[in-house]
């Protein structure tokens, strides 16, 4: 285990384990990454791997200030370059998703593999937004108490913050999904949170990237099936692609032009 200090003073908890190629997974929002125990926690049999709590979540105090997806996504770069220090394989879980999705078109340098799970490119692809002044789940405000430095008290500080309509939008085009230029797996639940059509959006947008639909799961995806989406993108992340019988969308244009 490790603190990261940021530019700002802000104290970021991270763990590592295991060895080889560097690793680096991203948790959504309003939790932390103990999301990954029991699932992709499992890839540190094949590499080194990375998680860490972003300002506000888990282990990481909340610091002064809005948190926005623009001020994560400097942050996850931050930690790409002064801890890691080197390209990674990137993976994000649903708001971490959006912020790996950012990061690789930021600094497509610092990502040579990208995997995104249950995750949208736009605000919009989310059936369900949270309302800022709804009623807190107290699941999340308990598991915020367990481990916060700021104490559970603090949990309504920090969801206001994410979910301040006062926030930059960091939507993204379709179009500038194509500045992806890394393979990319996106991974969705058959009953997710996220629109079907807007998976589809993803995975058309970007350049090399390959679909998994889990089945029998729910945006709750790493707890609804973890071996089966642990399995699938594990072997995304430790091999290469093999040409198919039947490409379409990946023919070569000659193959397939009129």
């Amino acid at each position: 285990m490790g603190e990261h200090i940021g530019s700002d003073g802000t104290r970021t908890w991270y763990d590592v384990r295991g060895e080889g190629e560097p690793l680096v997974l991203l948790h959504g929002g309003f939790s932390d990454s103990r999301e990954f125990t029991g699932n992709l926690d499992a890839l540190n049999e094949h590499f080194r791997v990375f998680r860490f709590d972003r300002r506000g979540h888990g282990r990481t105090a909340d610091a002064p200030g809005p948190i926005t997806h623009q001020r994560m996504t400097e942050d996850t770069i931050a930690f790409l370059e002064q801890v890691v220090r080197e390209p990674v394989r990137l993976v994000g879980y649903s708001d971490g998703g959006f912020i790996a999705l950012l990061v690789a078109l930021r600094r497509p340098d610092l990502v040579h593999r990208l995997v995104l799970i249950s995750s949208a490119f736009a605000t919009e692809g989310f059936l369900v937004q949270p309302d800022p002044d709804g009623q807190l789940p107290q699941e999340l405000i308990d598991s915020y108490g367990e481990v916060s430095p700021d104490g559970a008290a603090h949990f309504p500080v920090v969801f206001r913050k994410l979910t301040d309509p006062a926030n930059p939008d960091p939507s993204r085009t379709a179009d500038e999904l194509s500045g992806v230029g890394c393979p990319t797996l996106v991974v969705a639940a058959d009953d997710d949170l996220v629109h079907a059509e807007h998976t589809l959006a993803l995975y058309r947008g970007l350049p090399d990237a390959q679909l998994a639909v889990i089945p029998g799961a729910s945006h709750a995806i790493l707890q609804d099936q973890p071996e089966l989406t642990t399995a699938v993108v594990t072997r995304f992340l430790t091999t290469d692609p093999a040409p198919t019988l039947i490409p379409i969308r990946r023919a070569p244009a000659q193959a397939v032009a009129p």
